[in-house]
């Protein structure tokens, strides 16, 4: 009896072993890992079958293509359903993994960051040249996909930096931005200061935009909003550069005269009174914040040391020593 319970168990491990054996075997081939010496990308194709998938991989030279492996696909075809996209190959990952991938969607993702204080056009440039984004839209027609009554998108989306996928149309990714901005825009504009000169979240929008401008210390940004919020309050002219240089467009080369200060366009607030009609550039979110929450200071003036800081003044007396110490040399 003993010898017979110790025959049947030696039978019975033998068996499990020889089922653990061809599993594992069975399992193999999509355990390979894929023959690649640096990353790749891989576009899968709407209405692409798994077995044509993987055979297109084994006639590029990333698998080796069995008999097994091709068992194993027809029992297994329900486990791994092809999602059309572009997805990312590994040097080090297996058939298995890069099926788990496409199974599931997870597509490959690229980083764009958009950089506050640049313009529309400039951002426009930036997209245009970037071969995973379809530019599919004039920004005429973007704004009327937004329903937005602006005149141009200057101003209205958030500058962050971005995860888009392969052939990202630029209306979704411009909506998307927008989206961005006026969520965080109404958020701001229900907690700012009471009692600013400020009608809107549009007006909030043109002031941050200079305020961004303006800016080459983050820490002097509510100091700078106050010096325009008092401005504003007291009928001055904001009288800041960065809208007479706006308003030139492509006349101006870089070189800004007195001339400049005294030409008369929509933006150059030398000339007019109050804000300019739009924003100026991508305001970011400290300086959208800087402008609904001044510093609390008498300041009407400031004027740029030559290291990215500025000396401010609450006096036009004060204002002139400043100037005539950092931007004369006297």
């Amino acid at each position: 009896m003993i010898k017979r319970g110790l025959w049947i168990t030696i039978v019975g491990l033998t068996a499990l072993l020889s089922i653990a054996v061809v599993y594992w075997q069975f399992n193999q081939p999509v355990q390979q890992i894929l023959k690649l010496e640096q990353e790749s990308t891989l576009n899968v194709a709407k209405g692409q079958s798994l077995l044509g998938l993987v055979s297109s991989l084994a006639e590029k030279g990333l698998i080796e293509h069995s008999f097994v492996l091709k068992l194993y696909l027809r029992l297994y075809a329900d486990k791994y359903p092809i999602k059309q996209g572009h997805y990312a190959i590994k040097p080090d990952a297996t058939l298995l993994q890069l099926l788990s991938d496409i199974s599931q969607g997870k597509e490959k993702t690229y980083s764009v960051t958009m950089i506050e204080g640049l313009t529309w056009k400039q951002w426009y440039a930036q997209l245009e040249k970037l071969p995973f984004i379809t530019m599919d839209s004039t920004e005429a027609e973007l704004l009327a996909m937004l329903e937005e009554e602006a005149e141009s998108l200057e101003g209205l989306l958030l500058p962050e930096t971005y995860q888009l996928s392969y052939n990202t149309s630029l209306s979704s990714f411009v909506s998307r931005m927008y989206q961005n901005m006026q969520s965080f825009l109404a958020e701001q504009w229900d907690i700012r200061q009471g009692m600013l000169p400020l009608n809107n979240p549009y007006e909030a929008l043109i002031l941050a935009s200079i305020i961004e401008k303006e800016t080459g210390v983050a820490i002097e940004r509510p100091r700078i909003s106050a010096v325009f919020i008092n401005r504003l309050n007291d009928g001055m002219r904001l009288q800041t550069d960065p809208t007479v240089i706006y308003g030139l467009g492509e006349q101006f080369d870089g070189n800004l005269t007195r001339q400049h200060l005294r030409q008369k366009t929509r933006h150059n607030t030398y000339v007019i009174k109050g804000l300019p009609p739009t924003p100026i550039a991508m305001p970011g979110k400290e300086s959208i914040i800087a402008a609904l929450n001044p510093a609390d200071t008498n300041e009407y003036y400031f004027v740029s040391k030559g290291d990215g800081s500025h000396q401010f003044s609450e006096t036009l007396q004060q204002h002139n020593a400043a100037v005539r110490k950092y931007q004369l040399g006297l």
